[in-house]
């Protein structure tokens, strides 16, 4: 009797470590009390300042636009993946002081601010020394790709560049091969740089209002780290299937030790 009862609880201790529970591998539950499906999400995302080793791309464009092939180092024309990645190795690099060096104008600081603003800078300073307000300055400031980094359980570890104006927490992951059943979605850290240094936001993917989290949509820079499941660290088995082998299999060592020590 008393070994059955040692069996029986060693089964349910197994099965209550080793199998993944359904809910802590789908994303965007709401886990709230409402019934609703139906829900509006406030984003709160600001907006992006200017850090150290940020490139931008910028486009100056006025009537004659012989008068500023200096400041435009890629060539006119469609932006197809070439000319995309020419544009980030041709941008400008923010410094360790927070500066770029622009032709003619010089060193620029750019630290702390939006791109709008370094928009407005560069127009300013270029109306002053180089051009008269009949020149119809337009200009564009973008960063030169969205540059992160992904590793821990995700799919393909290491850093990517997307070249897009936003890209939210599921893009991020989803461009670096997913989480496996062995991720933890519901504590995905992102590290990110700040001027005083970095800071460490936790994320719970599982659930749907992570959609109002202030970090919901990453950064240049960002690390994205996604720990793993105490499961994998077990080795029991992440699956039914696995876990119901390896219970198979313990059963049969303790079943066959109880016989052995039987016939001694």
């Amino acid at each position: 009797m008393k070994r059955l009862l040692l069996l029986t609880g060693l089964v349910l201790c197994v099965l209550s470590t080793s199998c993944i529970p359904h809910k802590d591998i789908v994303y965007l539950q709401n886990k709230s009390t409402a019934t609703d499906s139906m829900q509006v999400m406030v984003e709160q995302q600001k907006p992006y300042r200017i850090q150290i080793n940020d490139i931008l791309n910028i486009r100056i464009k006025v009537l004659d636009q012989d008068d500023v092939t200096i400041f435009n180092p890629i060539g006119e024309g469609s932006m197809n993946a070439s000319a995309s990645e020419r544009a980030y190795f041709d941008g400008f690099t923010v410094d360790v002081h927070g500066n770029i060096r622009i032709p003619e104008l010089g060193d620029m600081n750019v630290l702390g601010f939006t791109t709008e603003a370094i928009e407005t800078r560069i127009k300013d300073k270029l109306l002053e020394e180089q051009f008269k307000e009949t020149a119809n300055i337009f200009i564009t400031v973008k960063l030169a790709g969205l540059r992160y980094t992904a590793f821990g359980e995700v799919g393909s570890p290491g850093s990517t560049v997307l070249f897009m104006e936003r890209v939210n927490i599921y893009e991020a992951i989803a461009n670096v091969g997913e989480i496996p059943i062995t991720g933890n979605r519901k504590e995905v850290k992102i590290i990110r740089q700040y001027p005083q240094g970095q800071k460490i936001h936790e994320l719970d993917l599982t659930d749907v209002n992570v959609m109002q989290s202030p970090y919901y949509y990453i950064q240049p820079n960002d690390m994205i780290y996604v720990m793993p499941l105490k499961q994998k660290t077990y080795g029991t088995g992440t699956t039914g299937r696995e876990s119901l082998a390896t219970i198979v299999g313990i059963l049969s060592l303790v079943t066959t030790t109880i016989l052995l020590i039987d016939r001694i």
